[in-house]
């Protein structure tokens, strides 16, 4: 992996512990919706994560690490940045919940 890489990750571990941390004392779907500001800054970081594993990753490190679901975080990024209105908060948060502590432990593995 060259230090390129490592950057990109960092970036990306960062947008995940902001994440993580915003949802800290977060329990359910609904009090997570009804804090506007909690799910814009939640959403602003799924969009910097996806984006940064598509555009700032190098390819040859993606086709090498299959354990991190490059396609899913710029799916998400997608998903988000051309429908916001329609995103599914059931998604976003399942996402935060499930999904971030587990890329977030991945990433750890090459930071």
């Amino acid at each position: 992996m060259d230090n390129r890489d490592r950057q990109v990750l960092n970036k990306i571990h960062n947008h995940i512990i902001s994440v993580l941390k915003y949802c800290e004392n977060c329990e359910d779907l609904e009090s997570f919706q009804r804090d506007s500001m909690r799910v814009e800054a939640c959403v602003f970081n799924l969009m910097q994560i996806g984006e940064l594993a598509k555009v700032s990753v190098t390819d040859e490190f993606k086709v090498t690490v299959k354990t991190i679901p490059w396609k899913q975080l710029y799916g998400m990024r997608n998903r988000i940045v051309h429908g916001y209105s329609g995103v599914n908060m059931n998604i976003v948060w399942d996402t935060i919940r499930e999904d971030l502590p587990l890329l977030k432990a991945e990433i750890e593995k090459y930071i």
